[in-house]
């Protein structure tokens, strides 16, 4: 019996040989998903290269506080699976590049660098690193799919203590605040919900559907249009304002009204 013979009859061959196989599946398997990200996020951006664009402006823009790779650092986090989603809404509405790292980062007219064209650049890049959501299709944020009063109804359910009912927003703890809505877009509202930015909770497919979002859109989008029958809307962020106009227009008034009075008397007397 030759070496060969004696080694395939042992008990433990078999198990061996599956065990190699396995792993050269695995191999393979590991290889083609590697090499098939990239032209995957390009192919949902439009053009083949988009990542390769994407990775050149992330490292002359954003690596400083992200990292040559998007793994992180001590003054931003790591970008790895947060999806191109994620990217189009914080660089679309100037929040990113931050100007000054802080407990929010606040709205801000974009750079010069940043265009329609540039920022999917970005996204597609962002997207090749782990997947994540991506950016919706028109379809998806179109106000005119959506049902407002049905939106209204889950604005208030979910969105109203932190964005206040006409989307005006509202101060939060440790600095942070829920920002206002009307200079968003649709697309940027469909994106927030999807990525949960800073201190905004997720709301997957699983929690509000594409289509509770579109509703929700309708609502948001059209509350912008609406009038305020009873005067002047205040900013419409609620009783604090209204408390305080009330309160010094009010005290002043009837200051003045005291001084005139005062005033007559006197003239009389």
């Amino acid at each position: 019996m030759t070496r060969t013979t004696a080694w395939r009859r042992h008990p433990l061959a078999r198990y061996a040989v599956l065990v190699l196989a396995l792993a050269l599946i695995g191999v393979a398997y590991a290889t083609l998903v590697q090499g098939s990200r990239p032209a995957d996020a390009a192919l949902a951006s439009g053009k083949l290269d988009d990542v390769a664009q994407g990775k050149s402006l992330f490292q002359a823009h954003c690596s400083s506080c992200h990292g040559l790779s998007a793994e992180g650092t001590s003054t931003g986090p790591t970008l790895v699976g947060v999806g191109a989603a994620a990217v189009d809404f914080q660089v679309s509405s100037g929040r990113m590049p931050a100007a000054n790292p802080g407990a929010q980062a606040p709205r801000k007219p974009t750079p010069r660098w940043v265009n329609e064209e540039t920022t999917r650049q970005l996204a597609a890049y962002v997207q090749s690193l782990g997947g994540g959501p991506t950016i919706p299709s028109k379809d998806q944020v179109d106000p005119a799919m959506g049902n407002a009063a049905k939106g209204g109804e889950l604005f208030r359910a979910n969105c109203i203590q932190c964005h206040n009912w006409g989307g005006a927003g509202g101060a939060l703890t440790r600095g942070k605040y829920a920002p206002s809505l009307n200079e968003s877009s649709p697309q940027q509202i469909y994106e927030a919900m999807v990525t949960g930015p800073q201190a905004m909770p997720v709301f997957n497919d699983t929690t509000i559907t594409p289509q509770e979002k579109r509703d929700m859109i309708a609502y948001i989008t059209e509350v912008r249009s609406q009038r305020d029958p009873g005067g002047f809307g205040l900013g419409r962020i609620g009783p604090v304002t209204e408390g305080l106009v009330a309160w010094v227009v009010g005290i002043s008034f009837m200051a003045l009204v005291a001084i005139w009075i005062t005033a007559k008397k006197r003239k009389k007397s």
